[in-house]
């Protein structure tokens, strides 16, 4: 993949979820080499905006309008998975408790939910021997067989982990990383996704918690009603006042280390 062509080109897009239109004449950018985090109020259009990145959305068509991930309009979600891995709470949840971790690294080859049926005679040994050693890097290679319902969640949140980092992709997608976990998993699973970005690996984070954000995420992106209400270094989107009129709440920011924590204004 051409490293100058934008992760995502959104240019004048109308897109809608249901019913609903979330978006109008919305516009935005993403390099390749960005590690970006995506933040807002509830509604304020997060999950719509990750689920048309993800192919699972699409806008309206209209001329001079388009959406496009890593430079193409239409993508094959199998191939799309190659370049981009994701990880979210949702994806978690549509597992069954009866999944091995070593079922749910393997279906990231397929895009699938699960290995079941007759897809499970399409897996490869090559596969599987790429899952494991995943799992192995991610700390949880003994849990191979372990069916999720005997994990932890955060257990659990390492193995969809794997499943995004399977295919080697070169940019990561995190849809609230951090939620159901306890203090403890949650910083560990923030301690690997730094080490990911250290390591060179693009990041996409979305969330509603300030804490979540890595110190290596330098570009914040923050959503409101449908727009972007700002856009730009994340010391200068993650102030109190810009903050406070998004949410209509009084907030106050510090930050610790490169952290960014809000609290009551």
């Amino acid at each position: 993949m051409r490293a100058d062509v934008p992760l995502i080109d959104i240019c004048n897009a109308t897109i809608w979820r249901g019913n609903t239109r979330v978006f109008a004449g919305l516009n935005l950018r993403i390099e390749q080499h960005e590690r970006v985090a995506i933040v807002g109020p509830n509604g304020a259009g997060k999950t719509t905006l990750l689920k048309t990145i993800n192919r699972e959305i699409y806008p309206v068509a209209g001329a001079g309008s388009h959406v496009r991930i890593l430079g193409r309009d239409n993508w094959n979600v199998w191939a799309l998975r190659r370049h981009i891995g994701v990880v979210s709470h949702d994806l978690q949840m549509r597992y069954t408790p009866a999944t091995t971790a070593l079922e749910v690294v393997v279906s990231g080859f397929h895009s699938s939910i699960g290995v079941h049926g007759t897809l499970a005679d399409r897996v490869t040994p090559a596969e599987r021997t790429a899952a494991r050693t995943t799992l192995e890097q991610l700390g949880v290679g003994d849990l191979a067989s372990t069916e999720l319902r005997h994990m932890s969640t955060g257990q659990q949140r390492r193995c969809l982990l794997a499943r995004a980092l399977v295919h080697d992709p070169a940019t990561l997608i995190l849809d609230e990383p951090t939620a159901g976990l306890d203090f403890a998993a949650s910083f560990d699973f923030l301690a690997r996704i730094r080490d990911l970005a250290a390591r060179g690996r693009n990041v996409l984070i979305v969330t509603h918690h300030l804490s979540d954000i890595p110190p290596e995420v330098d570009r914040v992106v923050l959503l409101a009603d449908g727009r972007v209400a700002a856009d730009g270094a994340k010391a200068v989107v993650l102030d109190g006042k810009t903050l406070s009129d998004v949410y209509g709440t009084p907030i106050r920011v510090t930050e610790i280390d490169g952290h960014y924590l809000a609290y009551p204004g």
